[in-house]
C-alpha cells in the first residue's frame, strides 16, 4: 500500500511539473518538454492525455498550453478571500485616484501573491499579473505583511526563502529586515524603491480582520520619476490608508 501511494505520489508531481514547465515556456510541445525535463516524449505523453482530459491543459496543433481549468479553480481561491468583492472595489478606486497600477497582494507559504490588480490611465507594464508569486521583503505590500506577521513567522519565511531575489536595492541582511519592519509597524505603511523592479516605486498597507490578522495589502506603484517617495508619503500614503481602513470597517461590521 506504501509504494502504491508514492507512486501515485510521484506521479502527481511530476504532472503538476509539467504544468508550471509549459506555464514557463508559455506553450511547449511534447518533444520540447521530453528536453526540458529529461523525461522520454511516451511518459509527457502519458501525463498530458490525463492532464488534457480534466481540461488542465489544452492542445493547440501540437502545442499544448495551460487550459482555463486553472482559471475555474483561482476564481474560486480568490473568493475565499476575506472581504474580497470589497477588496476588489477599493484596488479599481485606487488605481482610477492615482492613476497608477493598483493591488492587493496577500501571503501564501511564505510568498507573495496577486490576488486582484487594476491600472489607472497613466499605469505602465511591470508584469505583475494575478496570481503571480514572489519574495515577500522586496515590495510594499510584502512588507507590510511581514510587519504584521509574528516574529516567528517571519523567521520561518526567512529560514526558508532566505532573502534573495529583486534588484540590488532589495533588502539583504536579516537586521535591515528587521529595522525596516519596526518602521513599517510605527507608520503604518511599507515602501518599496525599486526594490522589486528598477524604475518602480511603490507603498502598501497591511488589511487586518478582527482577530488582529493580517489577511493581505493593499498597494500602488509607479514609475520611480513620476512616484517619487515624497509623492508617496504625502499623498499617495492617505489614499491607500484610507483604502485599507474602509475594508477592515467593512470586514467589522460584515461579522
Amino acid at each position: 500500500m506504501g509504494n502504491r501511494i508514492k507512486t501515485r505520489s510521484k506521479t502527481t508531481e511530476t504532472s503538476l511539473d509539467i504544468v508550471d514547465v509549459i506555464r514557463e515556456l508559455e506553450g511547449a510541445t511534447i518533444a520540447e518538454l521530453s528536453e526540458h525535463m529529461g523525461l522520454s516524449e511516451s511518459t509527457v505523453h502519458r501525463h498530458l492525455v490525463s492532464l488534457q482530459e480534466y481540461g488542465y491543459v489544452v492542445k493547440d496543433e501540437d502545442r499544448y498550453h495551460v487550459g482555463l481549468r486553472f482559471l475555474t479553480l483561482g476564481g474560486y481561491a480568490q473568493q475565499r478571500v476575506t472581504a474580497y468583492p470589497m477588496i476588489k472595489e477599493k484596488v479599481d478606486q485606487l488605481a482610477e485616484k492615482t492613476g497608477e497600477r493598483a493591488q492587493c497582494i496577500v501571503e501564501e507559504n511564505g510568498r507573495r501573491v496577486y490576488l486582484y490588480t487594476e491600472v489607472g490611465e497613466s499605469a505602465v507594464q511591470t508584469g505583475a499579473h494575478i496570481g503571480r508569486r514572489g519574495p515577500l521583503h522586496v515590495s510594499a505590500a510584502g512588507k507590510a505583511i511581514l510587519a504584521m506577521l509574528p516574529d516567528e513567522r517571519v523567521d520561518e519565511i526567512v529560514d526558508t526563502y532566505g532573502l534573495s531575489g529583486g534588484t540590488r536595492n532589495s533588502i539583504s541582511t536579516r537586521a535591515e529586515l528587521a529595522e525596516t519592519l519596526r518602521a513599517v509597524r510605527d507608520r503604518g505603511y511599507g515602501l518599496n524603491k525599486q526594490e522589486t523592479t528598477e524604475g518602480v516605486n511603490a507603498i502598501g498597507a497591511p488589511i487586518m480582520n478582527n482577530d488582529e490578522e493580517v489577511i493581505g495589502a493593499l498597494s500602488v506603484s509607479g514609475p520611480a520619476n513620476r512616484l517619487k517617495e515624497e509623492q508617496l508619503v504625502e499623498t499617495v500614503s492617505e489614499e491607500v490608508l484610507a483604502a485599507t481602513n474602509e475594508v477592515e470597517l467593512h470586514i467589522a461590521h460584515s461579522v
